[in-house]
């Protein structure tokens, strides 16, 4: 998969999950791809003082990126 396909597959996970997020006030953006294998993304509105954002971010961000895109190792929310 090339780093242009990547981010697509990594944008429509990230559309996926959107909605579900827009529902409770917050929102998500990819910050970067590290060597195709590494994904930022940064929890918006409503998400960034969540008490459930990290769990959140295991059990539908990263499930759903991987989905997209199974290379991916990681995801992490960058503050």
């Amino acid at each position: 998969m090339t780093p242009e396909e990547l981010t697509l597959n990594v944008e429509k996970a990230l559309e996926e999950i959107r909605p579900f997020l827009n529902s409770d006030g917050g929102d998500i953006a990819l910050v970067s791809i590290e060597d195709s294998k590494h994904v930022k993304v940064r929890l918006q509105g409503a998400c960034t003082s969540c008490s459930v954002s990290q769990m959140t971010m295991r059990a539908g961000v990263e499930t759903t990126i991987k989905k997209y895109a199974p290379q991916i190792e990681t995801v992490v929310n960058v503050a």
